[in-house]
């Protein structure tokens, strides 16, 4: 607009550009624009408040003091607290890509042809002041008690400074802009408005000690935290990295958020929502994670209080709905993206979402912390994590899952699904009968009594229901189950298919109608309904590691060999899981890995009842001829060194010594010399067909022992053909 003071010049920046003064009194200031979505990096907004519907469950904080985070997992490296006064900047002054507008988040106080921008004005877009000179300088006495060292950093509220209380023994304290007005009335207001915060106490959340005014402006005093910023980290990691950007491991980054998950869930079970979390609000201190920055932090009930948030990191929904425990946990999974890639366009093309998959290798490493990540930063609230413990749990089984990728397991009991129902590793097919099976909700009025349903046939399971004390979700769910089971002995899931249906339109959607569903859909053979169910609860629970299972089975099923990546995670992370060894085995025998195959059965425990059977598995995987897998002479003399140390009955490891035998054969008339080590461990030099042949004679009379009937008859007459010809 025109200057008005008689002179050509226009008003940029609240001043003309021509004779330098601000706009007379009354001179009617632009029109502010109506509430938007944020455009800047930190942006205030005024919305409503909506609280997402759950519980609040926390994890226990933690108080000692130790070096390794994500429950003990990873191993970081503490930061010793340099002195304080060494943080004070050097020079005060917010560069110009940093000065926005507190209100409309619109750049202000930029340069102009040769003029440099001011650091003091008005925004040209809403007519706000804005001001990014420090209001403090050394020497300031602030509520006769905290004198000031010097400013720190700037923030969305203005200035951090460094003081030492006078009163207490010359600590170091923070001081913080909370507001700068006029109104003494309202400044009054404001103080008192934040004075909750004096209440929030907890390890992981920096301490706010006292709330004074100065020169119509209030500042929060708080708690010294020395250390390192992640945000700070990263800028080292950068430096140390040639200036090109170096994200943080996954495994570091997920036990960084994972310490300071129980803040989140402090705050949220007294209806405080923190709002403005990203890598510069939390500190590593020592061997500890704190929050800082308690300025946006609002109650979740206070419609009128104006919010902070930073563009990139704010969820889409805060200029609408405002503040809710699923805005709070969309801000911890941006930040865990931009912790972990090189997230370029996260404030602009990815405002509101993610890249692809396939743009990040840790992505595709990693496909349970992309379903994280997806997860927590729905646009719809509903479909985020419940609350923060929730959130943290599937985090700590997306953290074991990419530990173990380097070898190591991970194992951990979970807390939502049973182990394995059954365990076969002769099986030649994976049975979905023996997938996991969700645990029974303890908080379902139904549960004690279905405790007491311990009958395994369908039919009387179904009765048994029909008395349970009320018509629950796990009620539901145990008669699905049953039906199901029915269903593959009767040869109809009609009923089933009903129950299904009814669930889903009385309960909504559920993980574990999902779940079952998916079973459902196995024992019909639609496969590929099958695989959409369980995806769903993939992405509902990317930490657990049962959803995985069942879907490299469905997959498996329908001969799509990327069911290996699938039993590969479950088996590496959780070798308990025998299913998936097996699976992996099977999968990479049909893709003629015949090592892989053995390294797969490998992987069960020796404590495991399922143990002796993956040896066996291990060695018709190494004798056997599987698709190009032909068995080579190093793979039959592992496999009779297997063979000796196999421990189950006689006839079995007669018939395993029959199997190597047979293809020992094979391999002799393929003109193959083979070792005596095919033979026994105590065997020297090299074998003829005629050794062979004994030894397979003295394999088939051991089966015989123990046959009967007419299997004992063929038995001995395979005997007697393998025997070699003699002169009498």
């Amino acid at each position: 607009m025109k200057c008005e003071r008689d002179c050509p010049g226009t008003i940029e920046d609240g001043y003309c550009d021509t004779c330098g003064l601000a706009p007379r009194a009354g001179t009617p200031t632009p029109k502010v624009p109506a509430p938007r979505e944020a455009t800047g990096p930190s942006v205030r907004t005024a919305a409503l408040s909506t609280r997402t519907s759950g519980s609040a469950r926390t994890g226990s904080a933690r108080t000692g003091s130790r070096r390794r985070f994500g429950g003990g997992l990873v191993d970081i490296a503490p930061i010793n607290q340099a002195d304080p006064a060494t943080a004070v900047m050097a020079t005060a002054e917010v560069p110009e890509s940093k000065r926005y507008c507190a209100k409309c988040g619109n750049a202000v106080g930029r340069t102009r042809g040769d003029r440099p921008g001011r650091t003091s004005g008005f925004c040209p877009s809403c007519g706000e002041p804005f001001n990014f000179t420090p209001k403090l300088v050394k020497g300031d006495l602030i509520g006769g008690q905290y004198e000031v060292v010097g400013a720190l950093a700037h923030g969305g509220l203005g200035w951090i400074y460094l003081a030492v209380d006078k009163n207490v023994s010359d600590r170091w304290v923070v001081l913080k802009g909370l507001l700068n007005s006029g109104d003494e009335d309202a400044l009054a207001a404001a103080v008192a408005e934040r004075r909750f915060l004096a209440e929030v106490e907890h390890p992981n959340i920096v301490k706010i000690y006292n709330f004074v005014e100065h020169d119509g402006a209030g500042y929060i005093v708080m708690e010294y935290v020395g250390g390192e910023s992640l945000k700070g980290i990263l800028k080292e990691r950068r430096t140390a990295n040639g200036g090109n950007l170096d994200p943080l491991p996954v495994d570091q980054a997920l036990a960084y958020v994972l310490e300071i998950m129980p803040a989140f869930g402090y705050l949220h079970d007294r209806g405080l929502i923190y709002c403005d979390f990203k890598p510069d609000n939390v500190i590593q201190a020592g061997d500890q994670m704190k929050l800082i920055d308690l300025g946006g932090v609002v109650h979740i009930d206070d419609h009128d209080a104006a919010l902070y948030g930073t563009v990139g990191y704010q969820a889409p929904e805060m200029a609408t709905l405002g503040p809710s425990i699923a805005s709070d946990l969309y801000t911890i999974g941006r930040t865990l993206a931009t912790l972990t890639t090189d997230f370029r366009g996260y404030q602009t093309t990815f405002a509101d979402s993610l890249p692809d998959r396939g743009e990040f290798d840790v992505y595709r490493r990693f496909e349970s912390f992309y379903r994280l990540l997806l997860r927590a930063t729905a646009k719809n609230p509903g479909e985020r994590f419940v609350d923060s413990a929730e959130m943290a749990e599937q985090m700590m089984g997306v953290l074991r899952q990419v530990l173990a990728a380097d070898g190591t397991p991970q194992p951990a009991a979970s807390r939502l699904f049973t182990g394995e129902l059954r365990t076969d590793l002769r099986s030649e097919t994976p049975r979905w009968q023996d997938l996991p099976t969700p645990l029974i909700d303890l908080t379902d009025p139904a549960a004690a009594f279905l405790a007491s349903v311990t009958v395994t046939d369908p039919a009387e399971v179904l009765t048994l229901l029909r008395s349970a004390p009320a018509e629950t979700l796990e009620v539901g769910l145990r008669g699905l189950r049953a039906l199901i089971d029915l269903g593959v002995r009767d040869g109809s899931f009609a009923g089933a298919r009903q129950e299904c249906g009814r669930l889903a339109h009385t309960y909504g959607d559920d993980w574990r109608i999902a779940w079952y569903d998916g079973l459902l859909a196995l024992a019909e053979g639609m496969y590929m309904e099958a695989r959409q169910r369980f995806e769903a609860v993939y992405s509902a629970l990317p930490g657990e590691l049962a959803p995985q299972l069942a879907i490299g089975l469905t997959l498996e099923l329908v001969g799509d060999n990327t069911a290996a990546a699938y039993y590969d995670v479950v088996s590496r992370t959780d070798p308990s899981y025998t299913a998936a060894a097996a699976g992996l085995a099977r999968c990479r025998l049909g893709a003629g890995d015949r090592s892989g195959a053995v390294e797969a059965y490998n992987r069960v425990p020796g404590t495991s009842s399922a143990y002796r059977s993956s040896q066996v598995g291990a060695v018709r995987a190494l004798v056997r001829a599987h698709a190009s897998a032909v068995p080579d002479v190093d793979a039959l003399a592992t496999a009779a060194a297997l063979i000796e140390r196999l421990e189950v009955e006689a006839a079995q490891l007669a018939a395993l010594r029959a199997e190597l035998l047979e293809q020992a054969l094979r391999n002799v008339a393929g003109k193959a010399t083979l070792p005596a080590a095919v033979l026994g461990p105590d065997r020297n030099g090299n074998i003829r067909e005629r050794d062979i042949r004994f030894a397979l004679e003295e394999a088939y009379r051991e089966m015989a022992r123990a046959a009967h009937g007419d299997e004992k008859i063929r038995l001995v007459d395979l005997a007697n053909a393998s025997r070699p010809r003699t002169r009498t």
